[in-house]
């Protein structure tokens, strides 16, 4: 039984070294092809190539290996690869362990540079003044709607959407001790406390909330004060050497949240991707309606809509748009032309691959 056992571990060791020996010569290869890009000026990442890999990979092992572990394996494996090519420096809503922070890993990898700011709208200026090359921001969730914040920093920054992450998100009540009753205050994110506000309710009736700018700060407040909880990620209770109290402690399960990656330009065609405009309509009886006429007309499938207030112009709107295309695709270019020439204002704000539906623990 001994000698079987210490052979079994014997190939198990070799499968391994042979493993390192081929992902070495994985990067090595990543590094030919980034200096052959420098030289033609082709971009880095071809998210065509990507979703080709994936798909063979997931073809090729038939089941064998658990599909989602071998996309998660190859992912760290493929951005680190790319990453060797050129080291990504990311902004995020910080401090560190906020969701935000987990999607950027979850995106990027773990190999990526990540540097917390402290609003949504320094990560638009990081990424807008060059200081990083990407941010990734949240947008929406699917149970208390758009991030408004992310959408008002369009209208202020230049810069364009790369990517986008959809995260299934699962709320933990956490604390110094573990222990419900120290807990006197509970801080978080004004949406996670919007999230588990029932549960909340019935739970700690007479505990107020304190509503903080990230998930992350209220875990440092929490890693700071014993009487405070805080709604947080599974990062943070690493992170903060945080206890957990009681996990999973949203109201509704299937709770997501949609974050987009920002950088100077867009990606090249996935074939399975998505384009959002900034738009401003023309004062006129039926001008919204004549702007989803011509999407229908062209058969493109309009994902969102969400309207903004224009700062310092009372009752002037500006809508943000996602049609389901690329905008080298032919119909969605000649949509975006057409809108060009009867919107008031127009902004391309990107095209990017769609996100695959796969959750991430929180």
């Amino acid at each position: 039984m001994a000698d079987k056992l210490v052979n079994v571990r014997d190939n198990i060791d070799t499968i391994d070294n042979n493993i390192l020996e081929l992902l070495k010569e994985r990067i090595a290869l990543a590094k030919n092809i980034g200096q052959l890009k420098n030289e033609n000026k082709r971009a880095k990442w071809d998210p065509l190539r990507e979703r080709q890999i994936y798909e063979r990979l997931t073809k090729q092992n038939e089941g064998t290996f658990p599909d989602n572990s071998l996309h998660a394996i190859f992912h760290e494996i493929i951005t680190t690869c790319r990453l060797s090519q050129q080291k990504i420096a990311v902004a995020y809503l910080g401090p560190e362990a906020t969701f935000t922070h987990l999607a950027g890993v979850k995106y990027f990898g773990q190999s990526a540079s990540y540097h917390a700011m402290e609003s949504i709208a320094d990560v638009f200026s990081e990424v807008e003044k060059g200081r990083t090359q990407y941010g990734i921001v949240p947008v929406e969730n699917s149970i208390e709607g758009a991030v408004f914040s992310t959408l008002d920093s369009f209208m202020q920054y230049r810069t364009k959407i790369c990517g986008e992450v959809r995260m299934e998100i699962s709320h933990n009540l956490v604390c110094q001790s573990g222990d419900i009753a120290d807990i006197q205050t509970v801080a978080s994110h004004a949406q996670p406390l919007a999230q588990c506000r029932e549960w909340l309710r019935k739970h700690l009736p007479s505990c107020p909330t304190l509503p903080v700018f990230s998930t992350g700060a209220a875990a440092q407040m929490a890693a700071n004060n014993p009487n405070i909880g805080a709604i947080a990620s599974s990062l943070a209770i690493t992170t903060y050497d945080l206890q957990v109290v009681v996990k999973g402690i949203e109201d509704y399960r299937g709770n997501t949240t949609r974050f987009l990656v920002i950088g100077q330009e867009s990606p090249t065609p996935s074939g399975n991707d998505r384009t959002s405009l900034l738009l401003g309509i023309m004062e006129r009886p039926g001008a919204l309606n004549e702007i989803l006429s011509v999407i229908a007309r062209a058969g493109i499938n309009l994902a969102k809509i969400e309207s903004r207030p224009i700062k310092g112009k009372q009752w002037k709107y500006l809508f943000f748009l996602d049609l389901m295309g690329h905008i080298d695709d032919t119909n969605i270019k000649d949509c975006c032309e057409t809108l060009r020439a009867l919107c008031s204002y127009f902004e391309w704000l990107g095209s990017y691959p769609q996100s695959d539906e796969s959750s991430t623990d929180a």
